[in-house]
Order: structure tokens, then C-alpha cells, then sequence
């Protein structure tokens, strides 16, 4: 790696998905206030939190969700059954 190209601030973050407890060491510049002790290695880290990573999103598990709200899917399927009957 070339010497003096990376800014001041690049070092290893924990990064934990919030969905799950997923814990990731990732050397990032991304900016963080809180520490923490990793599972893996128990050393003190730089904490981000995120969403959703690779460990829960439905693209990477294959694991597909859907979101019902207030019943549009059910009543889509509705509408559907009653025109294959017409």
C-alpha cells in the first residue's frame, strides 16, 4: 500500500447491524462517537451502527419480506381472483 495517500483518520470501525447484533471491522474513515469492545478480538473500537448490512438484507440472506401495510396486498389479491373469475 502506498505510503501517505490515506487521510489522518482511517482506522479500523466496529460496525454493528442493528437488526441482528452483526459486528463488522472495517477500516473506515467514517466519523463515530461512541466505542466499544468487538466479540471477536474484545479490542476497543470505534462503534458505527447501520440499519441494515449484508448479514440482514433480503438480497444477500435470499430471504425475501413483505411489508403489508394497511392489508393492499391481501386486497390486491382480492381484486385478482375476482377477475379471473369474470
Amino acid at each position: 500500500m502506498k505510503k501517505e495517500i490515506h487521510p489522518d483518520n482511517y482506522r479500523s470501525v466496529l460496525f454493528i447491524d442493528n437488526s441482528d447484533g452483526t459486528e463488522f471491522i472495517i477500516p473506515s474513515t467514517v466519523k463515530t462517537t461512541e466505542t466499544g469492545k468487538a466479540k471477536a478480538d474484545k479490542k476497543e473500537y470505534p462503534i458505527f451502527r447501520v440499519e441494515i448490512s449484508s448479514a440482514t438484507h433480503p438480497f444477500y440472506t435470499g430471504q425475501e419480506k413483505t411489508l403489508d401495510s394497511a392489508g393492499r396486498v391481501e386486497r390486491f389479491k382480492q381484486r385478482q381472483a375476482k377477475a379471473k373469475k369474470k
